[in-house]
């Protein structure tokens, strides 16, 4: 198969004030984009073979993917680029990123330095949320790297790539459940826990978390959920119900301004704050469940 003569570049972002919750990069997949990749200043970038292009207007791009989001403005611009090898498309920009004294995240085509006791998790830029480009996963990495203890049991809620997952068995958890919605990322996290020698740890369940459903999960050491503040909401007496008494919960995806609220929320069914991450305009923090 010969490759396209040229790609759609496709740049696009929500307006300040209008929440990221993901949906817009899975609109810019569900309209034929390859992959997704986050910039720097809310940025989601993707390519498009010109054989599956009908229109390089970015008014129309922008009807389009407003279709798929929350009421508020969006910005698009388009352009055209030469063929080059697909691979080189994504390694532009993307190199390994040292997070704490001891974690580092890098693509498969870098070669990290490497010190002792180093912890490195391998994650490429694909279809599945989650590869340290974005402000909500470095949070929640960094609060995960001082919570996780050896023999841990550990649930992560809304999954995507399974970094999180990933992390925590890096960092000792002894068995770690990672739960996620979307079909489509379930063969990308399953990869990616066998690429960095986890699978035996790692557990990737499709599933569509409720209350009811996390109160059949039985109890964990920790659980992580990055997802938006208004499913964390819904969801948090089944996560309390998860913590077992003296453990911990990490939540993410819920900008600076709301945070408060969010951390409130977390408070009335009983977690106590522990830390909060600061990463731009998103907050990541760490509750503790009363008890020994």
């Amino acid at each position: 198969m010969s490759s396209p003569a040229r790609w759609l570049v496709v740049r696009a972002r929500l307006a300040s004030g209008v929440v990221d919750d993901g949906r817009l990069a899975d609109a810019l997949i569900d309209l034929g984009g390859r992959a997704v990749q986050m910039e720097d200043e809310g940025w989601w970038v993707t390519h498009l073979a010109e054989a599956a292009v009908d229109t390089d207007r970015a008014d129309l791009w922008r009807d389009r993917l407003s279709g798929y989001l929350p009421p508020g403005g969006i910005e698009v611009e388009c352009s055209w680029q030469d063929h080059e090898d697909w691979a080189e498309l994504w390694k532009r920009g993307l190199e390994p990123r040292r997070l704490t004294d001891r974690l580092v995240v890098t693509p498969s085509w870098c070669t990290p330095e490497r010190g002792p006791g180093d912890v490195v998790i391998t994650v490429d830029p694909g279809m599945a949320f989650g590869n340290a480009e974005h402000g909500t996963t470095r949070g929640c990495l960094r609060l995960l790297d001082e919570a996780v203890r050896p023999g841990d049991r550990v649930l992560d809620v809304g999954a995507g790539s399974g970094i999180l997952a990933i992390a925590a068995a890096l960092f000792g958890a002894s068995e770690v459940w990672a739960l996620e919605a979307d079909p489509l990322a379930i063969p990308t996290a399953i990869m990616n826990a066998e690429a960095n020698q986890v699978a035996d740890r790692v557990t990737v369940v499709e599933e569509t978390s409720t209350v009811a459903s996390l109160r059949r999960r039985g109890r964990f050491d920790g659980v992580v959920a990055n997802i938006q503040r208004a499913i964390l909401e819904g969801l948090l007496p089944g996560l309390r119900a998860t913590v077992r008494p003296g453990g911990w919960l990490i939540l993410s995806g819920v900008p600076a301004e709301e945070w408060d609220a969010m951390a409130a929320s977390a408070r009335t069914v009983g977690f106590v704050p522990d830390a909060v991450d600061a990463d731009g305009e998103w907050r990541s923090g760490r509750f503790r469940a009363p008890g020994p």
